[in-house]
């Protein structure tokens, strides 16, 4: 219903300056502190009262000229930030263009004098009564931040693990801030910032004030939480209780209440009806929208209860000359909306009185010069009883006086002073504009942080790419490598199989009863056929089907065999050479004497199959028969040749003696 102050609740400063002048020298206040019943007096100095501001956090701080708590508007505004959350400023004496102080007392029924102690009394009581207007500079929006408490660093073996745990930490603490606002079902938008192991800050915008914020603000350890209202573009005057002018007001009483707010305009305000309130609540509603003239009731003579609500406001009465009939009152709301019955009938009786009056009220306003308060004249020429011209006559007497009494003329400031307050003028912007410096530096800051972090994760990750792509060359470089084992031994396999296909060949050779060759069946022997008689032809052979001991060789070209060459066939200890070709002296030395059979191909009768060849029995036999004679002629003459040189050696020796 109200939100009038309360002693019970609240306390109120009232200031006026005493001495001095807040643009030059220190000065010095009266205060007066209301708490609804008693008021307590005292003369304090501007840092005095802040001090006292802070310790007791009055409801208000209530002055009828707020220039005289600062010299400018920056100022000003610096006053109202260092404010307790839960202090108004109000200047009880109006917005932009203020009455004098004596004169809202005197509508208001306050006392009041022109001692200094005597103003802020008064402007006390009038913001005690919702009377003024709160100064701000801010809006009903506050900014909750959390960010990190320190920087992240640079540089170390455990910098991320660091940089985690402190992102990680206003991760974590803005988290139970938004916990907190969603538990006192406030308004807000979030704004974050993520980085590296969590956020780098986080912004809640929240729709209150911050008194009613469950939040404060502090600074611990990795974290910092910040709390800084919106400011406005300038300054702004709210009243403390919407009033609107002086009204004319219609009352229905009864069981139901019914209550009607018309202006002098004819407009209908507000039409409202209850069954539960008081006639305090009644009073209480009425209060919050509008000052009455008119206390107005549908019938007559006027109730009780209507002439109460009347001697309350000091108003003046208005009642028909009979009973509003229902049709007649039907027909002048018409026009306007209402709820029930008792609203029409309250509202017929505002209108009514207004239309009794409207005569009055044009005389009223044809005789005001410019500039005039046309309620209040209205009002004391209805209520009071007086004469247009009585009123504007002491209104006129008002003006002079109360606007010296108000008006507090600074001393001319010396030239020491003048330049003393240039420099603190100076001085003032040059540490606002290291504010927003330092601002700027904080922000680049974190700048500077986000991007190390960034830059220290991108060069993770590139180390990381490099070791993918060096890891990714070793096993390109063991894929080839296994590639070529692999075709490796895909030829070795190709290899070791065709030697398989010639062993089968051989075995066949040596158990198939060859019934593709022309020849009979029994007394067939193998061949394995080298096509030159050296060392790797011979190896070659081996490779592909094996030489063993007893085989019978077959060489197609057995001409330009060395000793080697000879000394390793012998080591084969084959059964029987078969060869073309003439057979070096040196070569058929070694062989002969290794008892290894050389003998002509064309003595035996040969059938190649494929690579390999067969032979019959018989002929390898003659061969190696024929070898033996050979072998044995071979060796009387070498007998006989030795012993007719040692005969030739004894003789030569006997002809020397």
């Amino acid at each position: 219903m109200s939100t009038r102050t309360s002693a019970l609740d609240a306390v109120v400063f009232g200031v006026d300056i005493q001495s001095g002048d807040v643009r030059g020298d220190a000065p010095s206040y009266a205060l007066a502190v209301f708490d609804g019943e008693d008021v307590t007096r005292d003369v304090v100095t501007h840092r005095k009262l802040r001090r006292l501001i802070d310790d007791e956090e009055p409801a208000i701080v209530a002055t009828d000229n707020m220039y005289e708590l600062a010299a400018d508007k920056d100022q000003l505004i610096h006053f109202l930030g260092s404010l307790p959350a839960g202090t108004k400023l109000v200047q009880v004496t109006g917005a932009e263009q203020p009455e004098p102080l004596s004169r809202v007392a005197n509508r208001h029924n306050v006392p009041y004098g022109k001692e200094p102690m005597q103003e802020a009394e008064a402007a006390a009581r009038l913001a005690a009564h919702n009377v003024g207007h709160e100064v701000s500079a801010f809006t009903d929006t506050t900014e909750v931040k959390v960010a990190r408490g320190r920087s992240t660093g640079s540089g170390g073996w455990s910098e991320d693990r660091y940089t985690r745990r402190i992102h990680g930490s206003v991760r974590k603490r803005a988290r139970e801030v938004e916990s907190e606002l969603e538990d006192a079902n406030l308004e807000y938008e979030k704004d974050v910032r993520e980085s590296y192991g969590g956020f780098a800050n986080a912004v809640f915008t929240v729709h209150a004030r911050p008194s009613d914020i469950p939040v404060s603000r502090n600074r611990a350890g990795d974290v910092r939480v910040e709390i800084e209202r919106q400011r406005r573009d300038g300054i702004e005057f709210e009243p403390l209780v919407k009033r609107r002018d002086h009204v004319i007001v219609g009352i229905d009483p009864g069981t139901t209440t019914a209550v009607a707010i018309v202006g002098l305009e004819g407009t209908v305000l507000d039409v409202w009806s209850s069954r539960t309130s008081d006639t305090a609540g009644v009073i209480e509603w009425i209060v919050e929208r509008g000052r009455p003239i008119i206390v107005a009731a549908d019938v007559t003579p006027i109730p009780e209860t209507v002439e109460k609500f009347r001697r309350s406001f000091d108003a003046a009465g208005w009642t028909p000359e009979s009973d509003l009939p229902v049709d007649e009152k039907q027909h002048r709301t018409r026009d306007h909306p209402y709820d029930d019955d008792h609203q029409r009938d309250a509202m017929a009786a505002a209108l009514y009185a207004l239309d009794a009056h409207e005569d009055q009220f044009d005389r009223i306003a044809d005789k005001l010069p410019p500039g005039v308060d046309r309620g209040e004249v209205t009002a004391r020429v209805v209520a009071g009883e007086e004469s247009v011209e009585a009123v504007l006559r002491d209104l006129d007497d008002d003006e002079e006086p109360e606007s010296e009494s108000t008006e507090h003329e600074p001393r001319e400031l010396t030239e020491e002073e003048k330049r003393i307050k240039d420099l603190e003028r100076q001085v003032e912007r040059l540490q606002s504009h290291v504010e927003t410096l330092e601002g700027r530096i904080e922000d680049r800051d974190d700048r500077i942080d986000e991007l190390e972090t960034e830059l220290g994760v991108a060069r993770r990750e590139e180390r990381k790419e490099v070791r993918r792509n060096r890891e990714v060359s070793r096993l390109e470089r063991k894929a080839n490598r296994l590639e070529r084992e692999r075709d490796e031994a895909q030829d070795d396999v190709e290899t070791l199989e065709r030697k398989v296909e010639r062993m089968k060949a051989l075995w066949k050779l040596d158990h198939s009863n060859f019934s593709d060759v022309s020849a009979e069946k029994e007394g067939l022997v193998p061949v394995k056929v080298v096509e030159k008689f050296t060392k790797g032809a011979i190896r070659e052979a081996d490779d592909q089907y094996g030489i063993a001991a007893g085989d019978v060789v077959y060489i197609r070209d057995a001409s330009g065999a060395g000793r080697s060459t000879a000394e390793l066939m012998a080591e084969f200890e084959p059964r029987v050479i078969l060869k073309d070709g003439g057979l070096s002296e040196i070569a058929d030395e070694i062989l002969f004497e290794s008892e290894i059979p050389v003998g002509p191909a064309d003595d035996v009768a040969m059938q190649e199959v494929d690579e390999l060849a067969v032979a019959r029995e018989d002929d390898v036999e003659a061969a190696i028969d024929d070898w033996r004679e050979r072998a044995e002629d071979r060796k009387r003459d070498r007998k006989a040749a030795m012993v007719d040189q040692l005969i030739s050696e004894h003789r030569a020796g006997d002809n020397e003696v």
